[in-house]
């Protein structure tokens, strides 16, 4: 389930409301497109600014369109611990085959609160875990003795992570205390060539909103161990992984797909500001380096 090139999915909006035809289209090219999964309501997803309502459709339009084809891990996460596990079950009704739970934001809970806020989900929860860390946004970090701890405590629910920490010994630490059947996924475009020789296997991945055959191509020969290939891909995609945080995301993202697709919009919600015009023109460069 857990593998390869998953998108975080851009949602769509138009007239500041969900684009669902849109999204509907928008799915149905990324799987078209190679993708081996799919990430509704994560940080791309601009989740922070969607309403409950609005969180809870998106997780259920993207798993009518999938319909089994390939996996939706549903962002479930919040700072509120029963705010998580509403989520976690609404995604569960909505049809949803696993769970991406971000680390809590804002509260800077401890390795103690962190290891009793994963805990308390997984053992109200039904469906598989993937933890997500990203502390450049949620401040508070999980360091590997607690993840590696977590899968020791329920090693049949919270089998993955995804790790935006940039830190990649913690691929290897993670991997000597967990073991290899737990997976490891990328959080960071840049870094995920490396991570495939220290063991990940594979990225929840912002430039695949843009680019998910290249992506998924590039995914399918590092993980087959087909470096030579994987590296010149690497290097066609690298500029546009760069691109997509010329400003804040998701707007470079959204900007270039609405080059690529006249029904998907530019549109973002305040407090993301719509892409400036300086990165327009890194974005503009990047998608013609990488043949799109």
């Amino acid at each position: 389930m857990f593998s390869g090139s998953i998108p975080a999915l851009a949602t769509p909006f138009r007239d500041e409301t969900f684009d669902e035809d849109a999204y509907r289209r928008f799915i149905e090219w990324q799987i078209e497109s190679g993708s081996s999964g799919l990430v509704p309501c994560g940080t791309t997803g601009e989740s922070a600014t969607l309403d409950n309502d609005e969180h809870h459709r998106v997780i259920a339009v993207c798993a009518e369109v999938a319909a089994g084809r390939v996996p939706v891990i549903a962002g479930a996460g919040s700072n509120d611990t029963q705010t998580a596990l509403w989520h976690a079950k609404e995604a569960q009704i909505a049809g949803a085959d696993a769970l991406l739970l971000v680390a809590p934001y804002y509260n800077r809970p401890s390795q103690e609160g962190l290891l009793a806020h994963f805990s308390y989900l997984a053992e109200r929860t039904e469906l598989p875990i993937m933890l997500y860390n990203v502390p450049g946004r949620t401040v508070t970090d999980i360091l590997p003795e607690t993840v590696v701890e977590l899968h020791r405590r329920f090693p049949e629910k919270i089998l993955s992570i995804k790790d935006a920490s940039g830190d990649l010994s913690r691929v290897v630490t993670q991997r000597m205390g967990a073991g290899p059947d737990f997976c490891q996924i990328s959080g960071d475009d840049p870094l995920a060539l490396a991570g495939y020789a220290l063991g990940q296997k594979g990225c929840v991945s912002v430039t695949a909103n843009v680019a998910p055959k290249l992506c998924a191509d590039f995914h399918k020969a590092a993980g087959e161990g087909d470096f030579a290939t994987a590296r010149e891909l690497n290097e066609r995609l690298y500029p546009l992984h760069k691109a997509m945080f010329a400003d804040a995301s998701p707007a470079p993202a959204k900007y270039a797909l609405s080059k690529l697709h006249d029904w998907f919009a530019p549109d973002v919600r305040l407090p993301i500001a719509p892409c400036s015009d300086a990165a327009k023109k890194v974005v503009d460069k990047a998608m013609e380096l990488a043949g799109l």
